[in-house]
Parts: structure tokens; C-alpha cells; sequence
């Protein structure tokens, strides 16, 4: 009976899909033939950043069904479309009410800026500012738009910034779980809280470092828009939390009033039948393709751990994102054996991953450069440990002041979890063949003194082989790598001052460099080469899913948006990389 009800299940769920799956693809490919709905003669758009973000728009046709998320790269683009676009007059932000990750709102507030300086105008609405994420990212991204509003009576409170780990070693020892890592070297923390109950020296180090970074570079930027000396911004917000008409009243933002308000506020500077327009709606808009022979720049874009292999097994209703070696090594390949293609953008958000999947991507961004395209990295929020062993070797590295990046070093290990189990009476037993080694990983046991040697050794190599690439790559002595390697982050604005990149700036500054290096002059077309699947592919990697019910359901749990759901997936996502057989090289993710 229950081998029927979970076959009747999967051919429901297989039904279910097919009879509503291929309509709606069907639907997608008749929108995508379709001609852009035209642009009012006179338009405002209306960007949310209340939505989820993402730095890069996800690959399947079918990841946004029932969920809803923005893009910062397709921001970007966008408004640096609509610079020039005449029928573009303004536009109106909804900023959230938590903070937005900080290397996404400098990319975010450089492209404001641009569009201001097209002579467009901004309002920026906030209907409070709360004390969740990197509030001060928030708030600089208010602050550029030159015309901050707040709701009445809604809250400011942009006080500093916090970070919280919870740590684990009495909980083990209390139940027996035994954590056994090797780490290189001190600063490589993101299994700490599996070993310590609380920060050691070189962690906390290392998390006030970036924390003060990132804070300064927010401060430092929001008082430039704010006109204000960023000691005297900095003594005002820190003594808050405010009210709206407090935050006026202090200069902190511009003037309250209704987000009706703010709207009739711009469609009365745009002019008489002015409309508000759908960010979306505007940035699904045709966009200009560069002509066959046509001299370009590839633009490929990663996000997500790194992982060896292809995007095959992942749901295609999950914006979860991944950097798949395969995919994106192939991507590159394709942009090196492109005869328009004169140099290549690797667009990267990334805390890292598996060395073997990194290092298949930088040799095909070694081959590419071998070839006489140059290769010029631009991270968005996290481009460390295994995000930085990818960039090493790159033609140039751009990065935001608040990236964090660097986490030059390696950790891996197990948990012996036979003495927990047997408390309630679970036996873990081993069989194996072989040399001593093979059954090192055995949960059922810590490590034997000569399992460990052996395997430390190892992870010594590997550690050895990440700074030797960088120390090739950034032209660095070997010694003066050591120094600065040893898993420690920094934010782009430090990397910068001890050479792990070569500039500070976004995407566009990226592509500027680029074309520099493949001595292109005028206006030069961007190719997007990231791997992409096809709205027939998705659904058929649907149907492929939906043939066992455990992967039906957890795709049901996607689309409905269920958080716990959400939640449960992304832990045991990152736990997987943690636990690994392999060395890792990921960094911790402590801004969200």
C-alpha cells in the first residue's frame, strides 16, 4: 500500500505538471515572441527593492514561478538603460526595511548616481529603517538618490551594525558529537562554532576588521550624498533610533510624506499624462544585441557555492543559485573560441567551495587569457576562498569598497558521531578494504593519529596550491601571499590597499576595464554568455523531477514560497559543503 501511494503520488505530481507545466511554458514562449509592451511617452519607473535580492537573475525560465526576487545586475543594466531612453523622466525607489547586502547597494548606488547625472530624478521612499542586515547599506542607498522621504511616524534606526554566531562545542560535548577539522590557518573560521564556544582571538580580529570596513565605506558614501562630514553623520545616526520627523529635523533624510505623495511628486515633474511604470515591466524591455561580427564584450555571470559538475539536479522553481563548473569553464570556452568576442566580464558572487570545481574555472579563465582575451573579475558581495581562487589569476580584479573577498586558505573534516548514537542505542559498525585511509571518514569514529597526519598533510597541499596561484597571479612574493593569505576576509577597500585587487568599483567600472585591456575604442556591445536554460529544457527537467515524490514535493514547497521549506534546503545545502569528504574552500556568509 505504500509503494502505491507514493506511485499514485509522483504520476499525480507528473500530471499535475504536464497538464499545467506546458500551457504555462507555452504562455512564456508566446510572451517572449512577442514584441516589448511599448514605453509611455512619459514614464516613472517604480524600482522594489523590497523583494528579495539577488545579485544575478536566475537561469531557469521557471525559477521566478511564484516567487518573487530582483536582480541587481538586471538594476544596473536597466538604469543604465534608461539614462538615454526619453521616455524615461524619473524614477521612484521602495527601500526596505532591513538591510541590503552591502557589496549589492554600492552597485545599487552607483547606478542611482549615474541615472541622476543623466538629469533624471529620484525619490527614495522608506517606511522605516529597523535593525536587521547592514541597515547603513539601506540608508546610503536613500541617501544617493538625493530626495530621501520617510513615511510619518515610521522609524530610523541605523545605529551601527551587529553580527551573531552561535557556537556549539558545549552542546557536542554534551551529547557526545565529536567535530574534527583542519583548518589553514587562523583565520580560516568558518567552522568555529563547531569547535569553540566562543571567538577566538584571530576570529574576532577578523569579523571587527571587515564589520569596521564595511561600516566606514557605507558612512563615508551616504555623508558625500548627504553633504555632511562623515564624523558628524556618523555621531547623529549612532545616537538614534529616531522617528521620521526627528530624521528631518536632523538632516538625515529630506522630508516625510506618503509613498501617493512621493508618486503624484514625480509624475508632476515628469509632465501632464506622465505614468508610473513597472520596473519590470520597463527592464523586460527589448535590449540592444550586438551584431554578428560586431567586436563585444562577454559578459558571464556565477553565483552561489561552487560545485563541480552541471546544473542538472537542482529544481528549476528554485532561484537558489550555484556556480556549476562545468557550465561556467564551458561558458568562458565558448566566449575564447568567439572570434567577436575581444575580452570577457566574469561577473562573481560566490563564498566559495570546492578547490577541484575552482579550479576548473581558472584554468579556463588561464586558456582564455592565453588566447589574447583578457579576463577581468567584477565581485559583488563575496568573491572569497574559493570565490578568490577563481579571480586569482584574472587579467584585473574589480571589487566594491564593502566586497568581502580574500579567505586565502582551506578547512575540511568530519563529525564522529558513534559515541551520540549509541546514547540511544544506535551502533554505527565499519567494514572496509584497503589502506588505513579508507576509512577515515567513518562517522562511526574520530580520526587515528596516522589518518590525521595523512589527511592534514593534505590539506597543507592544497593550501599551498591556493597561494601559489595567487601569488602568480597578483605578482606577489610567496612570502608576503602568507602573510595576508591565511583565511582571513577583507573587505574590497583592504584587498585593494594589499593587492588582491587592482580596482574598487562595479560592474561598469569592470567592463571599462576590459574594454581598456582589449584596446577597444567607442561604444562597444556587452554578450551575455551565461549558461541559460530554455523554457522547454525547465520543463523538462520539471517532469525529470517530478518522478520521485520527495523531489515533487520539495519543488511544490519552492513554488508555494513556503519559508521553512526554503530554509530547511539552504541549511542543508551549506551543511553538505561543510561536511564534505574533499577540502573546502568557503568562506562564512555572516551578511544577510
Amino acid at each position: 500500500m505504500k509503494q502505491f501511494l507514493i506511485t499514485a503520488a509522483g504520476v499525480f505530481a507528473g500530471l499535475t505538471i504536464f497538464l499545467i507545466g506546458v500551457p504555462f511554458v507555452l504562455v512564456m514562449l508566446a510572451v517572449g515572441a512577442a514584441g516589448p509592451t511599448p514605453v509611455p511617452a512619459k514614464s516613472v519607473l517604480e524600482l522594489d527593492l523590497r523583494d528579495q535580492l539577488t545579485d544575478q537573475a536566475p537561469q531557469s525560465p521557471l525559477a521566478g514561478f511564484g516567487r518573487n526576487s530582483v536582480a541587481v545586475m538586471t538594476i544596473v543594466e536597466t538604469l543604465h538603460r534608461a539614462e538615454t531612453d526619453g521616455h524615461v523622466k524619473g524614477l521612484l525607489i521602495r527601500l526596505p526595511e532591513s538591510g541590503i547586502e552591502p557589496g549589492m547597494a554600492d552597485e545599487i548606488r552607483q547606478a542611482v548616481k549615474r541615472f541622476r547625472a543623466a538629469g533624471k530624478p529620484v525619490i527614495a521612499h522608506s517606511q522605516g529603517l529597523y535593525p536587521a542586515g547592514v541597515t547603513t547599506s539601506t540608508y546610503m542607498v536613500g541617501a544617493a538618490s538625493g530626495d530621501f522621504w520617510m513615511q510619518p511616524g515610521a522609524s530610523l534606526q541605523a545605529t551601527g551594525l551587529t553580527s551573531e554566531d552561535i557556537f556549539l562545542k558545549r552542546f557536542f560535548d554534551k551529547y557526545g558529537v565529536t567535530p574534527q577539522y583542519e583548518q589553514r590557518r587562523e583565520y580560516k573560521n568558518a567552522v568555529n562554532t563547531f569547535l569553540y564556544s566562543d571567538y577566538t582571538p584571530a576570529h574576532r580580529q577578523a569579523t571587527l576588521s571587515w564589520m569596521t570596513s564595511v561600516y566606514d565605506a557605507n558612512l563615508a558614501a551616504a555623508a558625500a550624498d548627504r553633504r555632511m562630514a562623515p564624523a558628524a553623520l556618523r555621531r547623529t545616526l549612532e545616537a538614534g533610533p529616531y522617528l521620521a520627523e526627528d530624521a528631518v529635523r536632523l538632516k538625515l533624510v529630506d522630508r516625510t510624506g506618503q509613498v501617493r505623495e512621493a508618486v503624484q511628486t514625480l509624475l508632476d515633474r515628469a509632465g501632464e499624462d506622465s505614468e508610473l511604470v513597472d520596473f519590470h515591466d520597463y527592464a523586460r524591455g527589448r535590449h540592444d544585441r550586438a551584431r554578428r561580427g560586431q567586436p563585444a564584450i562577454a559578459v558571464i555571470e556565477a553565483e552561489g557555492p561552487i560545485l563541480t559538475g552541471r546544473d542538472e539536479g537542482a529544481s528549476p522553481f528554485t532561484s537558489n543559485a550555484a556556480i556549476y563548473s562545468d557550465d561556467i569553464a564551458d561558458a568562458i570556452q565558448r566566449a575564447t573560441r568567439s572570434n567577436a568576442v575581444k575580452a570577457i566580464v566574469l561577473r562573481l558572487n560566490s563564498p566559495g567551495g570546492s578547490d577541484t570545481a575552482s579550479e576548473q574555472i581558472l584554468d579556463a579563465i588561464r586558456a582564455a587569457k592565453a588566447k589574447g582575451k583578457p579576463v577581468v573579475v567584477s565581485m559583488s558581495t563575496y568573491a572569497a576562498s574559493g570565490g578568490y581562487w577563481i579571480s586569482s589569476e584574472a587579467s584585473a580584479i574589480v571589487a566594491q569598497p564593502t566586497t568581502l573577498t580574500g579567505s586565502i586558505g582551506v578547512f575540511g573534516g568530519k563529525f564522529a558521531v558513534g559515541e551520540a548514537l549509541a546514547r540511544f542505542g544506535v551502533d554505527l559498525r565499519e567494514t572496509s578494504v584497503g589502506g588505513d585511509y579508507a576509512g577515515a571518514f567513518s562517522l562511526g569514529r574520530p580520526f587515528t593519529a596516522d589518518q590525521r597526519a595523512a589527511f592534514a598533510g593534505w590539506m597543507d597541499r592544497i593550501y599551498d596550491n591556493f597561494i601559489a596561484r595567487v601569488a602568480r597571479g597578483r605578482k606577489l612574493p610567496v612570502e608576503r601571499v602568507r602573510e595576508i593569505a591565511k583565511g582571513r576576509v577583507w573587505t574590497g577597500a583592504q584587498a585593494k590597499q594589499i593587492g588582491l585587487v587592482d580596482e574598487v568599483g562595479g560592474f561598469y567600472e569592470a567592463v571599462a576595464k576590459a574594454k581598456s585591456l582589449a584596446g577597444l575604442k567607442g561604444d562597444v556591445a556587452l554578450r551575455r554568455m551565461t549558461p541559460v536554460e530554455s523554457p522547454i529544457e525547465a520543463l523538462e527537467r520539471a517532469m525529470g523531477v517530478s518522478a520521485a515524490s520527495a523531489r515533487t514535493l520539495a519543488a511544490a514547497a519552492w513554488v508555494l514560497g513556503d519559508p521553512r521549506a526554503e530554509a530547511l534546503i539552504d541549511r542543508a545545502a551549506e551543511a553538505s559543503l561543510r561536511e564534505g569528504h574533499g577540502a573546502a574552500v568557503l568562506a562564512p556568509m555572516p551578511i544577510r
